[in-house]
């Protein structure tokens, strides 16, 4: 599978194993967030690794659709430092959720609705805020990805020049 294959075949899975993520596997997720581009390469980001299964029902309870969290055997939570932009913290989200696939580590994009519940579940410092999270975890065998009918087409989304603009 060539790179660019690789990246078009992210997808995001819900269906995890219990076994726990190694910590060979975390540790190199972990090093891929780290490295993530970010404004300025200020990288105003923090994560809180949560596996114990309290814990991850406690951040479930900071959003919609947070089933993912429930189940993974660890959530990774972005936190965003002061001055930090919410545009770096998808960009790390994406470079997670790419390591762990390089892995064999199956990952779902997660947010955070509520975003005074989870400054209160992670004891987050004054000024930090967290929007984002990436549910981690083994993928159970026969896990089918998140798929809700492809892709628009790029005539769709593609503008030249300005909006509504043609090539």
């Amino acid at each position: 599978m060539s790179n660019y294959d690789f990246v078009l075949g992210l997808r995001a899975i819900r269906g995890y194993g219990e076994q726990p993520v190694s910590s060979e596997h975390m540790t190199a997720i972990l090093e891929a967030a780290r490295w993530t581009g970010s404004a300025k390469n200020r990288q105003d980001w923090a994560f809180v690794v949560v596996t114990e299964r309290e814990q991850l029902e406690r951040v479930a309870t900071c959003g919609h659709y947070t089933d993912p969290v429930r189940n993974s055997a660890a959530t990774i939570v972005i936190v965003e430092e002061p001055g930090g932009y919410e545009f770096d913290s998808g960009r790390v989200a994406q470079n997670i959720m790419l390591a762990a696939k390089a892995l064999g580590v199956a990952s779902c994009p997660i947010t955070l609705h509520h975003s005074d519940r989870v400054s209160e579940v992670l004891h987050l410092a004054e000024g930090r805020s967290c929007r984002y999270a990436v549910a981690l975890g083994y993928p159970l065998p026969g896990a089918e990805p998140a798929v809700l009918g492809g892709r628009k087409p790029l005539a769709d989304l593609v503008h030249w020049q300005t909006y509504g603009g043609s090539r």
